[in-house]
């Protein structure tokens, strides 16, 4: 006996604002909105998941009171056609703390950690996204081939909607923005 998987009809139809904002939290979790089309996004493994952590944890205690960094949650980059991203992590305006969906532009820093299989989305697209939704600070942390992590930094060029490229730090992060905060992932 064999059994057919069919996708859901939400999997084939762009999807709302409104909509994504009637279904529950189970429904939107491991998924992201592109253009209003679903994408599944597959579980990170244990090391991702506690380096996002590390990072969350150290940002969260570097922006003093103007500042928050979490994990797992909703950025509503537009509205039309909906694009909402999960980043790793997010260091958003602390007054903004009750807001959802959480918007670009109390949002300063967003974190992607690469994975075997989002190199591309992490380098090339959402950067892109995150650029032209005016987000000012993109990090996005690499495995070395020695297995150390690859911090690359990377500033909004406001006038062009664009990152250029900042410091790049090998394991340990001695960032001075957004704002000063030193991160010592070697030991993960």
């Amino acid at each position: 006996m064999s059994a057919e998987m069919v996708a859901p009809a939400w999997m084939h139809q762009q999807i709302t604002a409104e909509q994504y904002d009637s279904w529950s939290k189970e429904q939107c979790s491991g998924i992201e909105i592109v253009d209003g089309m679903v994408v599944v996004t597959p579980s990170a493994s244990p090391r991702h998941n506690r380096l996002a952590r590390l990072v969350a944890n150290a940002l969260d205690a570097a922006g003093g009171a103007d500042w928050n960094a979490d994990t797992d949650f909703d950025v509503r980059l537009q509205d039309v056609p909906l694009t909402t991203r999960r980043p790793d992590v997010v260091v958003y305006r602390t007054s903004m703390i009750d807001s959802a969906p959480m918007h670009p532009e109390n949002v300063l820093l967003v974190v992607e950690v690469v994975s075997p299989g989002s190199e591309s989305t992490d380098r090339i697209l959402k950067p892109g996204q995150y650029a032209r939704a005016g987000i000012a600070f993109y990090w996005r942390i690499e495995r070395s081939a020695a297995g150390v992590p690859l911090v690359h930094t990377y500033v909004l060029d406001p006038a062009e909607r664009t990152y250029r490229v900042g410091d790049v730090h090998t394991g340990v992060i001695e960032a001075t923005a957004p704002f000063t905060a030193k991160i010592d992932l070697t030991h993960l």
